[in-house]
C-alpha cells in the first residue's frame, strides 16, 4: 500500500479519524496518532465528490473495510504469524472491534472470526455516517521483547470502500485511505501526547518551524489499493522474470588461433575400469557424481516447499513455520534489518548471509573438452583450432572451477561435468613428456596453470593418461 502522490483526480471519499496527531513529526514525515487501548475513536464517512463524479453509486450503498496492519514493512512480511501470535496470547480477543452503538448510518455490520484485524458494514454516501472503531492490541506487543520501555512498532488505521458490481457483489474498488497510529494502554496515550508537546514547548522557535503542528483529528491520507487477486499476479510475474533454469544459456566461441586457455591444450584421458565391490549401494559412493554446489544457493523461482527444504539444510529449522508462506522469491526480498528483526541479531545476520552468499572466487580454472570420436577428428583440417569448427567438428570446453586444488576434486567435477559414474573412475592420469603416465595427485593439480586446457576421453578396462600436446 503505498500513498498517492501527485495525483490531481480528487478522491470520492474523505475518512477523518478524531484523534490529535503528535506534535513531535518532522513536517516532511507522515503524521502520527495516539490512542488508548479499548477506547472508541470516531472516524467520519465524508462524501467527497464534486457533481457528476462516480454517479453510478448514487442512491446506492457501498462497502467498507476498516483494518489494523501493520506500518513496519518488516512486520508486513509476517503479518499472518504475528497476528497467529497475538491470537494465541489473547484467546477470544478480536484486535478491532467497532462499538455498535454509538456509530451511526452503518448496516450490516460483519467481522470474520479469521479476520480480527478487519470489520466490514455497508454505508450511504449521501447520509451522515459514522464509525467507531477500539484497537485492542497495543503497539509493545509486537516488539522482540514484549516489555514495558521498548519502543513501540506503529501500525495503520486503513478504510477501503468498494460498489457493487454486475452480479450484486461488493467487490469493485473505489478508495483506500490510511493513517499511521500507535496504541497505548489506557491513558497511555495522553501521557505520550503530554510529552511530546512539553518538548516541542523546550524548543527554539527556529527549530519548531521543522515540526508539523499537532491537529486536533487525523486525516486518512489516500493510498494505491490491490487487490488480492492482482497481488498474486504481480507475484507470480516476479518469480517468473527472476527464474533462472537449471541448464544456462548455451554459450558459443568461434575464432581462429588459440583454444580458450591460450597455447596448446593437453589431451586428457580417465580411466573408466569398473569395480566389482563398489556400485552405487557401496558406502563409499554417497552420490559423490553429483555437484555439490546445487542447492547451495536458495533460488528466486524456489517453490514454498522448496524453500522450507532450503531452510532445513542449513539449520534454520527453528524458522521454518515463520516463514511456511514465503517462496523464495519472498526470502530474497528481505532485507538484512527485516531478518535481524524477525530473527534476532545473531540467527538474522546469519540467514542474510546465507541468502545472499555469493559464490566463492575459484583458486583455479581449467577448461575441458571432449575429445571428439577419431571419425571427426580426421575431418578436421590439419592446424585447426580447438577452438574451431571444420567440416562440422566442434570443440566445445566446460570450465571446472577448483576451490581445494586436490586431485579428488578434479575427479569429481570431470565426473559431475562429463556425466560419468564417479565411483566407476579408477584412476586419473596426464600423459606427460616422452609419452609416460603421470598419476594425478594433489601436487600435480597444484601445479597446474590458470585457465589450461584438457581433452577428455574415458576408456575402458586398461590405464589411460592425460597426454601433454
Amino acid at each position: 500500500i503505498l500513498p498517492l502522490d501527485g495525483d490531481p483526480k480528487q478522491p470520492p471519499f474523505q475518512y477523518i479519524l478524531c484523534a490529535a496527531t503528535s506534535p513531535a513529526v518532522k513536517l516532511h514525515d507522515e503524521s502520527l496518532t495516539y490512542l488508548n487501548q479499548g477506547q472508541s475513536y470516531e472516524i467520519r464517512m465524508l462524501d467527497n465528490r464534486k457533481l457528476g463524479d462516480v454517479p453510478e453509486i448514487s442512491g446506492k450503498l457501498v462497502k467498507s473495510i476498516i483494518r489494523v496492519v501493520f506500518h513496519d514493512r518488516r512486520l508486513q512480511y509476517t503479518e499472518h504469524q504475528q497476528l497467529e501470535g497475538w491470537k494465541w496470547n489473547r484467546p477470544g480477543d478480536r484486535l478491532l472491534d467497532l462499538d455498535i452503538p454509538l456509530s451511526v448510518g452503518v448496516i450490516d455490520i460483519r467481522t470474520n472470526p479469521g479476520q480480527l484485524n478487519a470489520v466490514e458494514f455497508l454505508w450511504d454516501p449521501a447520509k451522515r455516517t459514522s464509525v467507531f472503531i477500539q484497537v485492542h492490541c497495543i503497539s509493545t506487543e509486537f516488539t522482540p521483547r514484549k516489555h514495558g520501555g521498548e519502543k513501540g512498532v506503529a501500525f495503520r488505521v486503513q478504510v477501503d470502500t468498494f460498489k457493487q458490481n454486475e452480479n450484486g457483489d461488493y467487490t469493485d474498488h473505489l478508495h483506500s485511505a490510511s493513517c499511521q497510529i500507535k496504541v497505548f494502554k489506557p491513558k497511555g496515550a495522553d501521557r505520550k501526547q503530554k510529552t511530546d508537546r512539553e518538548k516541542m514547548e523546550k524548543r527554539t522557535p527556529h527549530e519548531k518551524e521543522k515540526y508539523q503542528p499537532s491537529y486536533d483529528t487525523t486525516i486518512l491520507s489516500e493510498v494505491m489499493w490491490r487487490s488480492s487477486f492482482q497481488r498474486k499476479s504481480r507475484l507470480a510475474v516476479q518469480h517468473q522474470a527472476c527464474g533462472l533454469s537449471g541448464v544456462g544459456g548455451t554459450w558459443a566461441v568461434q575464432g581462429e588461433g588459440a583454444s580458450p586457455g591460450g597455447g596448446a591444450p593437453w589431451t586428457t584421458r580417465i580411466s573408466q575400469v569398473p569395480s566389482p565391490q563398489t556400485d552405487a549401494s557401496s558406502p563409499n559412493h554417497q552420490g559423490e557424481g553429483i555437484s555439490q554446489g546445487s542447492g547451495e544457493q536458495l533460488h528466486p523461482s524456489a517453490t514454498i516447499q522448496e524453500a522450507q527444504q532450503w531452510l532445513l539444510r542449513h539449520r534454520f529449522a527453528t524458522y521454518a513455520r515463520l516463514f511456511a508462506n514465503f517462496s523464495g522469491a519472498d526470502l530474497l526480498k528481505l532485507t538484512r534489518e527485516d531478518l535481524v528483526q524477525i530473527c534476532g541479531p545473531a540467527d538474522g545476520i546469519r540467514l542474510y548471509n546465507a541468502l545472499k552468499s555469493r559464490t566463492i572466487r575459484p583458486r583455479l580454472t581449467i577448461y575441458v573438452c571432449q575429445e571428439q570420436p577419431r571419425s571427426a577428428q580426421l575431418e578436421m583440417q590439419p592446424g585447426a583450432g580447438h577452438g574451431d569448427h571444420s567440416n562440422g567438428a566442434v570443440y566445445v570446453y566446460h570450465a571446472i572451477y577448483l576451490e581445494e586444488m586436490a586431485a579428488s576434486e578434479v575427479t569429481r567435477k570431470l565426473a559431475s561435468a562429463f556425466n560419468v559414474p564417479l565411483h566407476q573412475i579408477n584412476q586419473v592420469y596426464r600423459q606427460g613428456p616422452t609419452g609416460i603416465h603421470v598419476l594425478l595427485s594433489d601436487q600435480v593439480v597444484q601445479n597446474f596453470q590458470d585457465e589450461s586446457c584438457f581433452l577428455f576421453a574415458t576408456v575402458k578396462g586398461i590405464l589411460c593418461a592425460w597426454e601433454s600436446a
